[in-house]
């Protein structure tokens, strides 16, 4: 049990536990609906493989980690990079299954960083993940993504500024659970204005039933079986992998947070080699079956700290309650609903706080850009990243969605690689063969902590 807070949830009682329960959920709720909401993932097997993802975590960890697994923003720009370079094989009818293929790939690639984490150390390993190549690298997530966002507010400007008005107010005025959840209520809240005003078509609503399967076979990537096209395939995942490292390194942040939190190391015990494989399992798991890849929730950690509950077992009920949700298509649908203007506002503060969130990276780990190694290593990351993206010479077509990719053969398979999978790919490498890498982790506790990319 730990100094100043309960370990053992049991003793507040049945009911008190169950409403700990649903916080959670709550808590988790509007960031985790919302990743589905804005890439067209299915909202129902999202919240399935949330709450079964969480339970994996927890059992992999040993049950002594409160934390909730909830859809994780980073890859946002890896499914949109990857529908547009879709609009590039005339006979991909559905880029979900090779997205999901993608993050899957990525989330063994958290395997294969734990293992390594495990036999030699997090500072060794760490050293060719620092700050100078994944800030820039999330910088860039952010800025390729903006554009996406103003396409969605131009659909009703109103409804969007007050979106972003009830974030705003909620993050910096609000107290306690209103703190916690401003992306929810900046959703509900628009959403109802909308409705109001009748701009919501609820048929789809009153279409769907009430108990369902919570994904569909043409989304899994078992679909692919005997179907696939090796090429997009292979793009899609060089495209998502490198965006592991970003969520690699939140996810370190996240445990750091959650053990000054609760007042234990979970970083030694049971250790980052158990928590990374807990996170990249279940994020492969989700994957498989067309869910977004899971991260850890900096909106559970809130709710640890405002309640002083830290027993895991109040985590694992709201990954129940979850589950439970997932089973209800005319949920999925009531979200499906969402106003485009509502996913825009909301989406705009998230994409601009994605590339703030790699500022404060290099910034709180004191990233020392009067060496010309590391103005070498960000200007490229981000010239690469953007400049791919948005160019026309390489395809980008920003009215038909498409972005620019570079192309190449082998053999007789085309491979089409975006912008942010160059950029990252280009930093990884330019920091291992440049001298000079003197990064060390940890490095200070709050830059260590700098990477979340929650509102």
């Amino acid at each position: 049990m730990s100094e100043n807070g309960i370990r053992n949830a049991r003793e507040l009682g049945a009911p008190k536990v169950l409403l700990l329960g649903f916080q959670h959920m709550f808590a988790m709720f509007g960031a985790t609906v919302l990743v589905p909401a804005l890439t067209g993932l299915s909202v129902s097997a999202t919240l399935l493989f949330a709450g079964l993802g969480t339970l994996l975590f927890h059992l992999i960890t040993k049950g002594n980690v409160p934390a909730f697994l909830g859809s994780s923003f980073a890859f946002l720009g890896g499914y949109f990079a990857i529908n547009a370079l879709a609009g590039n094989y005339a006979e991909i009818t559905n880029w979900i299954p090779y997205a999901g293929i993608g993050v899957m790939c990525a989330g063994l690639l958290y395997v294969a960083l734990s293992a390594l984490f495990k036999f030699f150390g997090t500072e060794k390993v760490m050293r060719f993940f620092p700050p100078i190549v994944t800030g820039p690298v999330i910088i860039c997530i952010g800025l390729t993504l903006a554009n996406s966002a103003l396409n969605n507010c131009a659909a009703n400007w109103w409804i969007a500024l007050l979106a972003i008005a009830i974030v705003i107010v909620c993050n910096i005025w609000g107290k306690g659970m209103i703190k916690i959840v401003p992306i929810l209520l900046g959703v509900v809240g628009s959403y109802l204005v909308a409705a109001i005003c009748g701009q919501v078509d609820f048929t789809a609503v009153s279409n769907a039933s009430w108990f369902g399967l919570p994904f569909k076979m043409e989304d899994t990537a078992f679909s692919l079986i005997g179907n696939c096209n090796g090429g997009f395939l292979l793009s899609a995942i060089i495209t998502m992998m490198p965006i592991a490292l970003a969520t690699m390194v939140e996810h370190i942040g996240d445990m750091c947070a959650i053990s000054s939190t609760v007042g234990e190391n979970f970083v030694a015990k049971p250790g980052l080699h158990r928590t990374l494989l807990g996170d990249g399992l279940a994020t492969s798991l989700a994957s498989l079956f067309g869910a977004p890849a899971n991260t850890t929730y900096g909106e559970n950690t809130g709710v640890l700290a405002l309640t002083k509950v830290y027993d895991p077992m109040v985590i694992r009920l709201a990954a129940i309650f979850a589950i439970i949700f997932s089973f209800c298509p005319k949920f999925a649908a009531l979200v499906s609903c969402m106003p485009a203007a509502t996913i825009g506002g909301v989406s705009l503060i998230l994409y601009g706080m994605i590339s703030s969130v790699g500022v404060r990276n290099i910034v709180e780990n004191k990233v020392d850009f009067t060496k010309n190694r590391n103005v070498i290593i960000a200007a490229l990351i981000m010239g690469l990243s953007l400049g791919i993206n948005f160019s026309s010479a390489l395809g980008c077509d920003t009215v038909a969605g498409v972005s620019g990719a570079i192309a190449f053969a082998i053999g007789p398979v085309t491979v089409k690689l975006s912008g942010l999978a160059v950029g990252a790919l280009v930093g990884i490498i330019l920091n291992a063969v440049l001298p000079g890498n003197d990064y060390t982790f940890p490095n200070n506790e709050q830059g260590d902590k700098s990477v979340n990319f929650k509102v």
